[in-house]
């Protein structure tokens, strides 16, 4: 499977492909303002309670999501690609600044492209440096967790749009 010129490996990849009824342009917006990914982010009951956004290669992408039980989850990495309104791609693996980590999980990255009906074919995926890191993010719900925060955004712009 090809997703945007990167050949995914399923023993190290994960990607789910939605056609979603908004414009790339929304989607990007909501996915780069701070006020607005804090909105829809992580699956409800969870909530972001803080992000910042540096949108340029190198520059920092950093969310917390805190859970209903008082967990807390701080993210920090940087995005190596910004193509307006078509994709995003961040790593934890790096630190803004193209600073390494040292404690990396996954490349993560969206791809946008106008369905020609005024919606978008939304391509999201995960890519791991092991197997096993891989399974885990699986486990998770990957797929389900991704899912649910893409329905969340698009019921918030439709909402906003309606």
């Amino acid at each position: 499977m090809r997703v945007d010129g990167f050949e995914l490996d399923p023993e190290l990849d994960l990607y789910f492909e939605r056609r979603v009824p908004v414009s790339p342009r929304a989607l990007f917006k909501a996915w780069t303002t701070p006020e607005h990914l804090m909105r829809w982010f992580c699956p409800a009951p969870w909530r972001t309670t803080a992000c910042r956004v540096d949108l340029r290669p190198g520059g920092e992408f950093f969310t917390v999501m805190e859970g209903p039980e008082g967990e807390r989850h701080e993210n920090v990495g940087c995005y190596l690609v910004v193509d307006q309104d078509r994709r995003l791609i961040w790593t934890d693996a790096l630190a803004p600044g193209f600073r390494p980590s040292g404690k990396p999980f996954m490349t993560g990255g969206i791809v946008l492209e106008p369905d020609g009906e005024g919606g978008t074919r939304y391509v999201a995926f995960a890519r791991h440096a092991d197997p096993e890191a891989c399974t885990s993010h699986r486990d998770m719900g990957f797929e389900h967790g991704w899912g649910a925060v893409l329905d969340q955004l698009v019921a918030i712009l439709q909402a906003e749009n309606a």
